[in-house]
C-alpha cells in the first residue's frame, strides 16, 4: 500500500509547481546566476588581443586545455575572466579530501564536525587562490612565449605588469565564480560549483547541434551517423541514470529496545553503498595524466626541431597519445580503473564504519563486530567497485572510440562531460521534486491547523 508521501509524490503537477512561489524564486536566482556566468565568460583578459587567441587555441587543440576549456564553457579559449573557471578549487577540494584521508591531523580535524568542516572548506579556498595563482602566472607566461614564438601578437603589452594584472584578474574571476556557486547552493536549486561545470558543458551544445546538422545538410555527415549518434547518446544516458543511482544496501540490526507500549522491538536499517563510488573523479584524473604530456609537448614542439632526437620523440609521442589511438584508449581505460579503487579506498574507510556500527551497537546479521564486519565491508565494496570501473570505462571509453571512427569532435558529450550533466540534472531535479514536497506538506499543516481551530 502506498504511503502518504507516495501518494503526493505522484500527484505533483504544473499547477503545484505555480503555487510553491519560494520554489520559483530559487529558480529565477539560479537562471540569473548562471546568466551572469555566460556573460562573464566573453569578457577579455586586459591587455590580451582576442582576435588571435582562437589561432593560438588551434595550435593546441587535443590537449589538456581542450579539457579544461570545456568545463569552462570556451572561457579558456577566448581568455575570459573566468578562463580557469572553478577547476582550481576541484583541485584544492580534492587534494585536501586526500589530504584528510592519509593525515592524522587533517583526519582528526574531519571528525570535529561542522568546525572542521569549515575549517577543511577554508583550506579548500586558500589552496584555490595558490593554484589560480600558479596557473594564471602559466597561463599569461605561456600567451607572451606562444605567441612571440608563432609570431602573433597575442599580448597588447608583454611583460611583468601584463603578468601579474592576468594573474590578479584571473584569481578574482575564479573567487567570484566561487561566490557565485554558494549563493546558488543557498538561495537557487541544486549545488552551486556543479551547475557552474555543467552550465559550461552545455553552453556549447547549440553549436555542436547546428554543425552536426549542417554536416547532415551538406552531405559531410551520413544521416545514418546521426541516427546512431543520437542512439548511443540516449542509451548512455539512461545507463548513468541507472547505475549512478544504483546502491548495494546491507541489512543493519540493532539490538532490541522498549519502545513506549513496553514492547521489545529490533530496529533495523541499511548501509546504502553506491556502485560509483568515486563519481567522476577517476575519468578527470585518467584524461588530466593522459593529456598533460601531449600539451607539454604540443608547447615544446614549436621550439625544437623535428630533425633531432627529441623533435622525433614528441611527434611520436603525440601520434600515439591522441585521440581514439589504441594505445590512448587502453591507457585510459588502465587509468579509470585505477583510480576507481583509488579513491573509493580513500573516500570510504571499512574500519571507521565498523566501528561506528560498534559503537552504535549495531551489527550485519550473520558477521562478528569488528574486523570481521570491516572485512566483510571491504570485501563486498572491492566487488561493487569491480562493476563501477568496468560501468565508468564503458561510457568514457565509448565515446572516444566514437570520435576516432567517425572523426565528429564531440569533446563537450565526452564520457566526463555526459557524466557531470546527467548527474547534476537528476540532483537538481530531485531537490525541485524535494521542495514541492515540503511545500505541500506545509499546506497541509496549516489545512489541518485550520480544522482544528473551528472544531
Amino acid at each position: 500500500m502506498a504511503s502518504r508521501a507516495d501518494n503526493i509524490a505522484s500527484n505533483m503537477s504544473l499547477a503545484n509547481f505555480s503555487k510553491a512561489t519560494e520554489l520559483k524564486n530559487r529558480i529565477w536566482f539560479t537562471i540569473g546566476a548562471l546568466i551572469v556566468f555566460r556573460f562573464l565568460s566573453f569578457v577579455p583578459l586586459p591587455g590580451v588581443n582576442p582576435l588571435v587567441l582562437e589561432t593560438l587555441y588551434d595550435q593546441t587543440r587535443g590537449g589538456i586545455l581542450d579539457l579544461f576549456n570545456t568545463f569552462s564553457g570556451g572561457s579558456l579559449e577566448r581568455m575570459s575572466l573566468i578562463a580557469l573557471g572553478v577547476m582550481p578549487y576541484i583541485t584544492a577540494s580534492i587534494v585536501v579530501q586526500l589530504a584528510a584521508a592519509l593525515h592524522p591531523a587533517l583526519a582528526a580535524l574531519k571528525k570535529e564536525g561542522e568546525s572542521g568542516r569549515k575549517k577543511l572548506n577554508q583550506y579548500t579556498r586558500y589552496g584555490a587562490v595558490l593554484l589560480t595563482a600558479v596557473q594564471g602566472w602559466f597561463v599569461a607566461s605561456g600567451l607572451e612565449a606562444y605567441g612571440a614564438s608563432s609570431g602573433l601578437q597575442a599580448v597588447v603589452n608583454p611583460g611583468l605588469m601584463f603578468k601579474v594584472g592576468a594573474v590578479i584578474s584571473l584569481i578574482g574571476g575564479t573567487m567570484f565564480l566561487l561566490w557565485l556557486g554558494e549563493q546558488i547552493t543557498s538561495r537557487g536549486i541544486g549545488n552551486g560549483t556543479s551547475l557552474i561545470i555543467m552550465a559550461g558543458i552545455v553552453a556549447q551544445m547549440p553549436t555542436f547541434i547546428a554543425n552536426l546538422f549542417e554536416g547532415g545538410r551538406t552531405g559531410a555527415i551520413g544521416g545514418f551517423t546521426i541516427a546512431a549518434l543520437v542512439l548511443m547518446l540516449v542509451i548512455m544516458v539512461l545507463m548513468i541514470c541507472f547505475m549512478e543511482r544504483a546502491t548495494r544496501r546491507l541489512l543493519i540490526q540493532y539490538p532490541k529496545r522498549a519502545s513506549q507500549k513496553g514492547m521489545m522491538q529490533a530496529d533495523r536499517s541499511h548501509l546504502p553503498l553506491k556502485l560509483n563510488t568515486s563519481g567522476v573523479i577517476p575519468p578527470i584524473f585518467a584524461s588530466s595524466l593522459l593529456l598533460l604530456p601531449l600539451t607539454i609537448s604540443q608547447f615544446a614542439g614549436n621550439s625544437v626541431s623535428p630533425d633531432t632526437a627529441m623533435g622525433s620523440f614528441i611527434i611520436n609521442l603525440n601520434q600515439y597519445l591522441a585521440h581514439g589511438k589504441p594505445l590512448y584508449m587502453l591507457l585510459y581505460a588502465i587509468g579509470i580503473i585505477f583510480f576507481c579503487f583509488f579513491y573509493t579506498a580513500v573516500v570510504f574507510n571499512p574500519e571507521e564504519t565498523s566501528e561506528n556500527l560498534k559503537r552504535n551497537g549495531g551489527f550485519i546479521p550473520g558477521i562478528r563486530p569488528g574486523k570481521n564486519t570491516a572485512n566483510y565491508l571491504d570485501y563486498v565494496l572491492t566487488r561493487i567497485t569491480v562493476i563501477g570501473a568496468i560501468y565508468l570505462t564503458i561510457v568514457c571509453v565509448v565515446p572516444e572510440y566514437w570520435i576516432a571512427q567517425t572523426g565528429i569532435n564531440m569533446m563537450f558529450l565526452g564520457g566526463t562531460s555526459l557524466l557531470i550533466v546527467v548527474n547534476v540534472t537528476v540532483d537538481t531535479i530531485t531537490q525541485i521534486q524535494s521542495h514541492l514536497l515540503a511545500h505541500q506538506y506545509g499546506d497541509l499543516i496549516k489545512k489541518a491547523k485550520l480544522k482544528g481551530r473551528m472544531r
